[in-house]
Formats: C-alpha cells, sequence, structure tokens
C-alpha cells in the first residue's frame, strides 16, 4: 500500500462524513430498505476503504434501487456518481478528510419534474442507503485520468456539462437528455480530451463511445401503456441505446482511461 492509501485508509478509520438524510430526487429514494442502517453505515465504510486501499482519489462507484433480476440483461446498476476524496465540512464546522458523493438526481415531481435533473453533492451514507442489493460496481480511473477528474469536479466547468431535461435512456451520442451515467461519461469525456467544447465531446463520443443496447421488450414489460415523463426516446434514431456501468467500464478500459473495474460484495 503506497503512502497515500496508508493515510487514506487511518483517516478512514476515525472519520464518518455527515449523512445528509435521504435525497428525495434521486430515483432510489422511494425504494424499500434492502439493508438495516447498521448495514448500510457498514457498507459505506467498506466501500471507503476499499477505495483507500487501491489510492483512489477519485473512482466511479454504482448501485442499483431495483433487484438485479428485475433489470434488463447486461445491465447490472442504476445509478452512478464519482466518489471524491477531499475536505469535507460536517454541520459543526469540522473539516475532515473524507470521501464526497457527486451525483445527478432527477427531480422527485414536486419542487422539481421528474423528467429534469440538478447535481448534488451528498455522502457513501446516501448512497448506500437505497441499494437494492449487496453489491457495487466499481470504475477506478487511471493516476492521471484522477488528476484531471480531480481538478473539474465540483468547477463551473463541470456543471457547466449538465443537461437539466432527463431521460431515463438518454443516447449518449445525442446532446437533447441526459441521465446520470450519461452525465458520467461526459465529464469523463471532458477530462480524457481535455475539452469543454459539449458539440466536440457528443462527436467525440460517436466516434469512440459504444453504447450499451436495451430491449425494446424490456420498456414495454416495465412501463406498458403509461406515459411516463422520464422516458424519452425522441433522441433514439433506431434501438434504444443508453450508457450503463457495462459500457462506461467497457470504453474507459479499452481506451487507458481506468486501471480496473470490478464488481465490490457487501462482507457479511
Amino acid at each position: 500500500m503506497n503512502r497515500f492509501a496508508a493515510g487514506l485508509a487511518a483517516a478512514l478509520l476515525v472519520t464518518t462524513p455527515v449523512f445528509a438524510g435521504d435525497e428525495s430526487g434521486d430515483s432510489a429514494a422511494t425504494a424499500a430498505g434492502h439493508l438495516t442502517p447498521t448495514q448500510i453505515a457498514s457498507f459505506a465504510k467498506q466501500i471507503e476503504t476499499d477505495l483507500a486501499a487501491k489510492g483512489a482519489r477519485v473512482a466511479i462507484v454504482f448501485r442499483t434501487s431495483r433487484p438485479h433480476d428485475k433489470l434488463p440483461p447486461g445491465i447490472a446498476y442504476t445509478h452512478g456518481a464519482f466518489w471524491v476524496y477531499r475536505d469535507i465540512k460536517t454541520s459543526d464546522g469540522r473539516v475532515l478528510k473524507g470521501y464526497a458523493v457527486y451525483n445527478l438526481y432527477h427531480g422527485d415531481g414536486k419542487t422539481l419534474p421528474v423528467s429534469q435533473s440538478y447535481l448534488k453533492q451528498d455522502f457513501p451514507l446516501n448512497f448506500t442507503s437505497t441499494t437494492a442489493e449487496s453489491d457495487v460496481g466499481i470504475i477506478i480511473p487511471t493516476p492521471e485520468m484522477q488528476r484531471r477528474l480531480y481538478g473539474l469536479i465540483g468547477t463551473p466547468a463541470y456543471d457547466a456539462l449538465h443537461v437539466r431535461d432527463y431521460s431515463l435512456v438518454s443516447n449518449p451520442w445525442d446532446p437533447r437528455y441526459q441521465n446520470c451515467v450519461e452525465f458520467l461519461l461526459d465529464v469523463v469525456a471532458s477530462a480524457a480530451w481535455e475539452t469543454t467544447s459539449y458539440p466536440q465531446i457528443k462527436a467525440n463520443l460517436k466516434a469512440h463511445f459504444t453504447p450499451t443496447r436495451v430491449k425494446a421488450g424490456f420498456l414495454q414489460r416495465t412501463f406498458g401503456p403509461m406515459a411516463d415523463p422520464r422516458l424519452q426516446t425522441d433522441d433514439q434514431p433506431g434501438p434504444i441505446a443508453t450508457a450503463t456501468f457495462e459500457s462506461l467500464a467497457d470504453f474507459m478500459l479499452t481506451r487507458k482511461l481506468a486501471s480496473q473495474s470490478y464488481v465490490l460484495k457487501r462482507a457479511d
């Protein structure tokens, strides 16, 4: 374990970031709890410790708010976020070191329409509190990509990559809509090609990124005849395709933007 990893692991033994509470705009916020409060805290700490052992200043972590057997084939997770190790200010004014979690959430239908999204920084406990399974998917960017992402996340340039119009199955080659994974992809692309030009990012992704196909039958079974404002498909000129943990990991590993991708199971 290198010096950074050792120091980070030690810090995580004595600090726990503030739990900001349930995030109503999160697509998983109303899901039935899979884990007990004790398990939620333990799983959050397990993920932090795992990232610390790998010396990760920036990682991309995925969870699912639906059981795996309710998801379409080839798609394991429904939500992903950046985990960034940095200073965190607690509610009592202290500044601690720990992982901050950077998300894109869709609206709750009350304060913001569900067809709109917003960016929110919260904490590992928020992330694990709404998981429907006992595993997460993790992508560890290369050290150079971590450096670039660390300098980008949370800045005005990062905010400018956010598209408010939301779709559950947004087309990552098209600029009209965005979901949480497409936002992650856009930020990764911005850091990889060192550009903040959104048209250029989309052109580069169309040339180099292969999205995940979503079978139309799954959408029909899930939504049936219902009209769901989160399900927009006018950006899909052909078969439904969107960004997922699987396609983002493949893109980053193939282009040497990530050092590894793996599934972490909750310790019993």
